[in-house]
């Protein structure tokens, strides 16, 4: 197997892995057994934060994070005929997902149901009709049908507050030759960069932290968590890059660091050691400044919780929706901090 072969099989086995924000159990469960086999110690902290450790021979802490934590919806309202009322679960959309099978995952177990809009051969009397001409469907529109009485919901520990993801049977990623196509690529494929780097990291002068982060879509809470409660060097968040006309962004295997996002500025010297290690490694970088975006690295900044702070990110189409990315740009990530953790972070 290729690289690449390799690489879309892990990302696939993570996508398969449900984690909405706050109910990650799925994939911390494979997370501690991957990383057993690798030999690296890990564990799952007080705040649900994965944390691995490669010690280091020196001083310094280099945090590396990648969420785990996945968009979707959360239920709000139980209705008579098993209807499900709901509302966003960090930058999710109904219409990216579309009227299909949705996982409801209760408290005792995983029902199905299906996001419905409404019919479409309707009048202007209807409140669907204005989906169809000039609204987009919000989750205020939008609910789920599952044709099951309360007592049934009930008995699977459905409630206000249950997590509601993509069905499993539509996460399965697509490949187009040397890209992936999938949902949740946003997380996934950075965490399948964390654990391709645990294999390769041996012996590093300074402590290196994988971080597979909690509830980061929702408010970044585990990393600052952790930052919180661990005093870093540096950190580094794994990302997606919007690929849009409006930022300076394009398609291909050249990862990109990020100079701003909507949280703040990240540190140019971090970022020059981030390019110089590319350099090295023989990886071109992008650089770009993006809107309404934050990553572990600049909420912990913007906090006061890390001195230094980059976002590393991989260039991908339909960001928070069925995702294309390079299989190239996500093993360019690899091949770029792993020459990064070469270095003596005590003297950035």
């Amino acid at each position: 197997m290729t690289q690449h072969d390799v690489l879309f099989a892990l990302i696939g086995e993570l996508v398969m892995c449900h984690s909405p924000s706050g109910v990650e159990g799925e994939i911390d469960a494979f997370l501690l057994n991957r990383f057993e086999e690798i030999g690296v110690p890990a564990a799952i902290d007080a705040s649900g934060n994965f944390v691995a450790r490669i010690p280091g021979s020196g001083p310094g802490r280099l945090a590396i994070t990648a969420h785990k934590d996945e968009i979707g919806a959360c239920v709000s309202t139980l209705d008579e005929g098993g209807r499900l009322k709901l509302r966003a679960l960090g930058g999710s959309f109904p219409w990216v997902y579309g009227e299909g099978v949705v996982d409801i995952l209760g408290d005792q177990c995983t029902i199905q149901g299906i996001l419905s809009f409404g019919s479409r051969h309707v009048s202007h009397a209807s409140p669907q009709h204005p989906q169809q001409e000039s609204a987009p469907v919000k989750w205020h529109d939008a609910w789920i049908e599952t044709k099951l009485d309360r007592a049934d919901l009930d008995e699977a520990g459905v409630r206000p507050g249950s997590r509601v993801v993509v069905g499993r049977h539509r996460k399965a990623p697509f490949r187009l030759g040397e890209y992936i196509a999938s949902y949740t690529l946003d997380n996934k494929a950075s965490v399948a960069i964390l654990i391709e780097l645990a294999k390769r990291i041996k012996s590093p002068v300074s402590e290196i932290c994988l971080i597979g982060s909690t509830k980061e879509e929702v408010g970044g809470c585990g990393a600052l968590y952790f930052t919180n409660h661990e005093s870093v060097d540096a950190i580094i968040a794994l990302e997606i890059a919007p690929m849009s006309s409006e930022y300076d962004v394009v398609d291909g295997p050249d990862p990109v660091i990020y100079a701003q996002d909507g949280y703040g500025i990240y540190h140019e010297e971090l970022n020059a050691r981030i390019a110089h290690a590319a350099r090295q490694a023989g990886v071109a970088l992008q650089q770009s400044v993006v809107n309404d975006f934050g990553s572990d690295a600049s909420i912990a900044m913007k906090n006061g919780h890390a001195p230094r702070g980059a976002c590393l990110a991989f260039p991908t189409h339909n960001t928070h929706g069925y995702e294309i990315a390079s299989l190239a740009a996500i093993a360019n990530c690899i091949t770029v901090l792993e020459q990064l953790c070469c270095e003596d972070i005590s003297r950035w």
